[in-house]
C-alpha cells in the first residue's frame, strides 16, 4: 500500500470524528517540502512514512496533535526546518511532541549497558511528560518493523534487537496488545527465521483442523448464552508466533504441551455476565485444574482485565477461553490509547493519571544511583511483561516482577517495612528471604523497631526499587562503616588483580566513577552503589596505561645516557678511528646481527644488516663504498638500540593495553607506538622499543605471541 495525503484524509472522513484537517493537510505540506527528493530504502518517497505512521495512529483515534507531530516527527532531526518554524506554525502542544520524539529518534539503544541506561531514563522522562511522545515512536517503529526487509540483514537485526528489548515490553507495559504482538512477530522473523519457519510450519498443518475446531467450540458457547442481550461478541483466535516461540525453544515444551494455541474471546456487556458465562463455560468443557486466571479481581499493572480459564472438549484439544467486558476489551487491544479511541474523544492529553505512577516510579528509584549499569538492570526487570500476584494478609494485591523474593513484596509495601523486616512468612510459614514469590502467595512480613537491611539483601532482591532503597539505606544510615567496607574491598580486589596503586592514581579512579573525594568513592562501594566487578577491567586498563606511560618516560632518560656510549663503543667500522656512526633505519640492525657499513655523503657511516634488502639490491656502482664494520664486544650489549615489532591481533577494546603492560613488565622502554584497524576488522600494532640485543628482542616477541588474541608478531625496519 502506498499511503498519500488522499488516503490519508479518506481515513479521516470515514471515522467521523470532528479533526482539524487544515492543520493536517498544513502539516502534510511542510513535510512534503522538507522531505523532497528523499527516497525510503524501498524507494519509496521518503514522506510516505510519516503519513503511514499518521494513518497507524489514526486507527487508534489519537488526536489531531498527535496526527500533526506524526506528519513533522522527522523534520527537525533530517531536514534544516528548526523546531521553532513548528511552534509558530502549529503550536507549542505539536513543538513539544515532535521535539520528544525527536530525542527518542537519537538515542541510540544498542550501545554499551551504561549509555544504554542513560538513554533509556531520557525515554522515560519524555514518557512522564506526555505519554502520546512514546505512542507516536511506537507507531514510528511498527511501520519501520513492517517494511524492514527492505534494509540490510544486519540493520534488520540491530532493529529487531531494539524493538524486542524495548519498544515490545513499552508496548505491553501501556497495554497497547496489538502493536506488542506484531512487533514480537517481525522481530523473532529475523533474529531466528528457522525456529519460526518451524513454527508456522505447525500451524499450517493444522490450518484447516483449527479453523473447523474454532468454528464448533464458538457455535457451542453461542448456543448455551443466547439468552444473553445484547448478544455477546464471540471471536477465534491463534496464539501469535513469538508467544508459542517462547514456549518452544525457550521453555522446553512441544508444541503439543501448548494449552493455549487455540483461544475464543467471549465478550459481553458487565462483569455479571463475564461470571456467568465462566460457569456456562465450565458446563460445557471440563476445566484443566491450575489454568484459571481472574484478572478482572487482580488486574494487571497495565489495567488489562478478563477471566481466563482453559479447558478441554470432546475432540480432546484445549483450548483458552477469555471472557471480558467491552469495556476491557478497548483497554486489552489499545492500552493507553483507548482514552482517545473510547473516552476522551480526540483531544487532549492524559493528565494525572495514575496508571503512569510506573514510569514516574522506575526514575525516582534511580536518583540515588551512582552505578549507571545497575539501572540498565533494574529497568529491564521493571519492564519485563511477566509478573506475579502476591497477597498481604489484608487482601491486598502487590503486583510484582517474575522471580522478586519477600524482600522486594516487603519494600513495595513501605520503605520502613523493608528496612525493618526480619523475616515472613508464606502462608503460615517462615520462609528464606530468597524464596520466589509465586501468584496467589499471601503473604505476611516480621518487622522489629531496631533492625535494618543486610548488604546480601543487594543480591537476592529482584525489584530496582527494593535495590534503590536498600543502597539509600546504608548510603545514609553507615556512612563510616560503608568507607571502611568499601576500602577493605577495594584493596582486596587490587591485590587479586597485581595492582599496586599510588592515592593519585586511586583518585583517578574515583572520578572515573563520578566522585570528587575517595571517601565518597569507598563509601559507595561499601553501600553497594558501585559494584567492583564491572569496574575492575576499566582500572586495570587504566593501570597499564599509567605504568606503561611511567617506563616510556624512564626509557627516554636511558636512551639520552646510552646514545653517548653508542657512538663510542657500539660498532667498530675497520680502519677508520672515531667515525660519525649512525643505525639505518630499514632494518634496525641490533647486536647479534651481521652487519656492514655504507660510508654517506657527509654523514659517517650507515650500518645495516647483511640481509638488508638495501644491501641486497645495492647497484655496482656504490660496491666501493661498503665496508666492513662489527659489533664492539659483549659490553655494548648494556647500550640502547631501537627495534620494532609488527602485531596483527583480534580487534578488541584491551589488546593493547595488555601488548604495552607485557613490553612495560619486561622493562622495555618505548620508544613509539600506533595502532590502526585493517580491512579484515584485525587490529595492527606497530610499537618500536629499545633492547640491547637480537636475543632479548627475540625474547620480547615470543612473549607478545602468548598474548590473548595476536595473530603474529614480527621484527620490521620500518619506524
Amino acid at each position: 500500500m502506498v499511503y498519500t495525503l488522499d488516503y490519508l484524509i479518506e481515513r479521516i472522513k470515514e471515522s467521523e470524528k470532528p479533526y482539524d484537517c487544515e492543520k493536517i493537510i498544513s502539516a502534510y505540506e511542510l513535510a512534503d517540502k522538507a522531505h523532497e527528493g528523499v527516497k525510503r530504502s524501498s524507494g519509496e518517497p521518503y514522506i510516505t512514512h510519516p503519513v503511514a505512521v499518521a494513518c497507524i495512529l489514526l486507527e487508534l483515534c489519537m488526536d489531531t496533535d498527535t496526527l500533526v507531530a506524526a506528519l513533522l516527527h522527522d523534520v527537525v532531526e533530517d531536514t534544516d526546518v528548526p523546531l521553532d518554524t513548528i511552534r509558530k506554525k502549529f503550536g507549542d502542544d505539536v513543538a513539544h511532541l515532535v521535539d520528544g520524539v525527536t530525542k527518542i529518534g537519537q538515542v541510540p539503544l544498542n550501545t554499551k549497558e551504561e549509555q544504554q541506561a542513560e538513554n533509556i531514563r531520557k525515554i522515560l522522562m519524555a514518557m512522564s511528560k506526555d505519554i502520546r511522545v512514546i505512542i507516536i515512536k511506537l507507531a514510528d517503529r511498527l511501520h519501520n518493523m513492517r517494511t524492514i526487509m527492505y534494509r540490510p540483514p544486519e540493520k534488520q537485526r540491530k532493529k529487531a534487537l531494539e524493538t524486542m528489548n524495548f519498544y515490545a515490553p513499552i508496548a505491553h507495559r501501556l497495554g497497547m496488545y496489538a502493536i506488542k504482538e506484531e512487533m514480537e512477530d517481525i522481530s523473532i522473523k529475523i533474529l531466528d527465521p528457522y525456529g519460526t519457519k518451524a513454527i508456522e510450519e505447525m500451524l499450517d498443518l493444522h490450518k484447516e483442523q483449527k479453523n473447523t475446531f474454532i468454528d464448533i467450540i464458538k457455535e457451542r458457547i453461542r448456543d448455551r448464552i443466547s439468552d444473553i442481550e445484547p448478544p455477546p461478541i464471540i471471536e477465534g483466535r491463534v496464539k501469535s508466533v513469538y508467544s508459542i516461540y517462547k514456549k518452544v525453544y525457550i521453555k522446553g515444551k512441544s508444541f503439543d504441551e501448548i494449552y493455549d494455541v487455540y483461544a475464543v474471546r467471549v465478550i459481553v456487556q458487565t462483569v455479571i455476565e463475564c461470571y456467568n458465562v465462566l460457569g456456562i463455560v465450565h458446563d460445557i468443557f471440563r476445566p484443566i485444574p491450575y489454568r484459571f486466571k481472574d484478572y478482572i479481581a487482580t488486574p494487571k499493572p497495565n489495567r488489562y482485565q478478563s477471566l481466563h480459564t482453559t479447558v478441554i472438549g470432546r475432540e480432546g484439544i484445549p483450548f483458552e477461553v477469555q471472557i471480558r467486558t467491552q469495556e476491557m476489551h478497548n483497554t486489552a487491544q489499545y492500552g493507553v490509547a483507548a482514552h482517545w479511541k473510547y473516552k476522551a474523544g480526540i483531544s487532549g492529553k492524559v493528565a494525572g493519571e495514575k496508571r503512569f505512577d510506573w514510569i514516574r516510579q522506575l526514575l525516582e528509584q534511580q536518583q540515588d544511583s551512582d552505578d549507571i549499569e545497575q539501572l540498565a538492570d533494574a529497568i529491564k526487570v521493571d519492564l519485563a511483561p511477566d509478573d506475579v500476584y502476591v497477597f498481604t494478609p489484608k487482601g491486598d494485591v502487590i503486583t510484582l516482577p517474575v522471580g522478586s523474593t519477600v524482600i522486594d513484596f516487603a519494600y513495595a509495601i513501605h520503605t520502613q517495612v523493608g528496612n525493618k523486616m526480619t523475616g515472613a512468612k508464606v502462608g503460615g510459614r517462615m520462609i528464606r528471604f530468597d524464596y520466589e514469590l509465586k501468584t496467589g502467595d499471601i503473604v505476611e512480613v516480621i518487622t522489629s523497631p531496631g533492625a535494618g537491611p543486610n548488604r546480601n539483601w543487594l543480591d537476592i532482591a529482584k525489584t530496582g526499587e527494593a535495590r534503590a532503597k536498600i543502597r539509600s539505606w546504608f548510603k545514609r544510615e553507615r556512612r563510616e562503616e560503608n568507607i571502611a567496607e568499601g576500602m577493605t574491598t577495594l584493596e582486596g580486589e587490587l591485590r587479586r588483580n597485581s595492582i599496586v596503586a599510588t592515592p593519585e592514581f586511586l583518585l583517578d579512579v574515583a572520578k572515573m566513577q563520578r566522585f570528587d573525594n575517595l571517601d565518597d568513592f569507598y563509601a559507595a562501594i561499601g553501600y553497594g552503589g558501585v559494584i567492583l566487578s564491572k569496574i575492575m577491567q576499566r582500572v586495570k586498563d587504566m593501570y597499564n596505561a599509567s605504568h606503561a606511560a611511567q617506563v616510556m618516560t624512564d626509557g627516554e632518560e636511558a636512551m639520552t645516557r646510552n646514545i653517548a656510549k653508542k657512538q663510542k663503543s657500539g660498532v667498530i667500522v675497520e680502519g677508520i678511528d672515531n667515525c660519525l656512526i649512525k643505525f639505518s633505519k630499514c632494518c634496525n640492525p641490533l647486536p647479534g646481527d651481521e652487519i656492514v657499513g655504507f660510508i654517506t655523503r657527509g654523514y659517517g657511516v650507515s650500518v645495516h644488516k647483511k640481509d638488508c634488502v638495501n644491501v641486497v639490491n645495492s647497484s655496482p656502482a656504490d660496491k666501493e663504498r661498503w665496508i666492513k664494520v662489527s659489533w664492539a664486544g659483549r659490553g655494548a650489549e648494556s647500550d640502547g638500540y631501537n627495534a620494532t615489532i609488527d602485531v596483527i591481533g583480534e580487534d578488541r577494546t584491551t589488546l593493547i593495553a595488555d601488548v604495552t603492560a607485557t613490553i612495560a613488565t619486561a622493562r622495555f622502554p618505548i620508544r613509539q607506538i600506533s595502532a590502526h584497524q585493517l580491512k579484515n576488522r584485525n587490529c595492527n600494532i606497530i610499537v618500536t622499543v629499545e633492547v640491547a640485543s637480537v636475543e632479548q628482542l627475540n625474547a620480547l616477541i615470543q612473549k607478545i605471541k602468548k598474548i590473548s588474541g595476536v595473530i603474529s608478531a614480527e621484527r620490521t625496519g620500518i619506524v
